[in-house]
């Protein structure tokens, strides 16, 4: 029974970070921490360099996920912080996975799937990133996508 416990805790946590992402995309990216984000909306011409200041993100989320391994595997009475630690890594893993390597191509592992869903994560990423500014942007999830990014197939 505690396994289940600590699975559903993990899963929780997961879903939650979709949720904390948007939130700070929404309010922290595209906020007091613009100057971060920006170059991330910028066209990318060669000779730019690998990283980008909007990488720095990996390591404020990384944060809390390592503060709640330390905690939880330190403190038996806490024990249960490190699957929101493990959650909050799974999330991380993809997020990496769906929006550096998927959508912006940064690593060339795998081709785009062709399903509704994987449309719509594209559809809805390009949306938000046709505005190169701080404003006026929609889109901040990388999940859960508006049904207006559900259109149709377009034909070849």
């Amino acid at each position: 029974m505690q396994i289940l416990i600590y699975i559903f805790i993990t899963l929780a946590a997961v879903a939650t970070m979709e949720f904390v992402a948007w939130f700070a995309h929404k309010y922290v990216m595209h906020g007091f921490l613009w100057s971060w984000h920006e170059d991330h909306h910028k066209p990318h011409i060669d000779g730019d360099g690998f990283f980008e200041k909007n990488d720095l993100f990996f390591l404020v989320f990384a944060i809390p996920s390592a503060l709640c391994y330390m905690v939880g595997l330190s403190y038996p009475a806490w024990f249960e912080l490190t699957f929101i630690g493990i959650g909050i890594s799974i999330y991380g893993l993809i997020y990496f996975l769906v929006h550096d390597v998927y959508i912006h191509r940064r690593f060339k592992w795998f081709k785009h799937l062709d399903n509704k869903f994987s449309r719509a994560i594209l559809r809805a990423h390009g949306s938000h990133h046709a505005v190169q500014t701080k404003e006026h942007c929609d889109s901040f999830g990388l999940l859960v996508v508006d049904k207006k990014f559900y259109g149709k197939k377009r034909k070849a």
